[in-house]
């Protein structure tokens, strides 16, 4: 019997969450064509962070002792306590924007480590966004972009908005994301002017606090753009992003190749292989906004 533990670190505490759930259904089923049964061959210990820090580190110190043969892990909060924990347990990430940058990998191509695992993005996706948003809402001159300052990817996406924006007509204000009243405060105090849209770049802390962004761009009328299709599946506008279904489903080739034998030091770093666009029209005709023809083109699902 091999062991495996999966510590998701983003949306909520409860392993009933609804896109916990998906995920990690997603990634057993996968074990399960590989050959791993939960119950027959192997165990699965899963566990939810929900974005608290101090929560992960306790999670993070309970799967440890537990001694499995790999860690399954979501979301660059817990990556970083689960290396600090553990030097001999291999860990295979997903959904990890810079895992060099964050010191997670000495390179994308030989990790070097004990890490390995799934890039959710590439930089340039972030310049995307600024893109779309004006291509869905073109009178929208200013957007009020929802980052994360801590984290090293938040600061690359923000670098990488600030660069493309000047040159589509867009000027941006960072918007913080330490807790609901600074998001709240935040929000309304970007509201009060014309012209604005929201950009939801990618963190812990946006899926975290994902249904009060959403609640909050309906209520100040805000078209935003975010990185994720859960986003847009909770009421959400517009997503474009990896899929992250597709990264749990990888990674269980990966844990699959770990517990045969192989060092997740000489495995590489994997970029993204799918990307989607997810809209909602029904949020779109709330905030009178007609999507062109050429977006919805585009998009792999739309909901009605």
């Amino acid at each position: 019997m091999r062991r495996v533990a999966v510590l998701s670190s983003a949306g909520s505490t409860d392993t009933s969450d609804p896109e916990t759930q998906t995920n990690v259904t997603a990634f057993v089923q996968a074990l399960q064509q590989l050959g791993w049964e939960s119950g027959r061959n192997l165990r699965i210990d899963h566990r939810v962070g929900g974005n608290n820090i101090e929560r992960i580190r306790k999670l993070v110190a309970e799967l440890a002792a537990l001694a499995p043969d790999v860690i399954v892990t979501a979301g660059a909060t817990s990556v970083g306590p689960l290396l600090q924990a553990t030097r001999s347990v291999p860990v295979v990430f997903v959904n990890v924007a810079d895992p060099v940058g964050a010191g997670y990998a000495e390179s994308l191509a030989r990790p070097g480590g004990n890490a390995t695992g799934f890039v959710s993005f590439e930089y340039n996706l972030s310049g995307k966004w600024v893109e779309l948003l004006k291509q869905i809402a073109p009178n929208v001159t200013r957007a009020g972009i929802l980052r994360d300052p801590t984290i090293s990817s938040g600061i690359g996406q923000f670098a990488v908005i600030q660069s493309v924006a000047p040159s589509i007509g867009v000027d941006v204000s960072p918007i913080g994301l330490r807790d609901s009243g600074e998001i709240e405060r935040g929000i309304a105090a970007f509201a009060r002017f014309a012209n604005g849209g929201l950009i939801a770049t990618a963190s812990a802390a946006t899926v975290f606090h994902r249904d009060l962004i959403i609640r909050l761009a309906a209520r100040h009328k805000l078209p935003a753009v975010y990185s994720r299709r859960v986003y847009v599946t909770s009421g959400g506008l517009i997503s474009y992003g990896s899929d992250i279904l597709d990264q749990f489903r990888r990674a269980a080739g990966y844990v699959d190749r770990i517990l045969k034998g192989e060092k997740p030091a000489e495995m590489p770093v994997q970029v993204p292989t799918k990307y989607e666009m997810v809209i909602n029209l029904k949020t779109a005709k709330a905030l009178e906004l007609t999507i062109p023809p050429s977006v919805l083109a585009r998009a792999d699902n739309v909901i009605e």
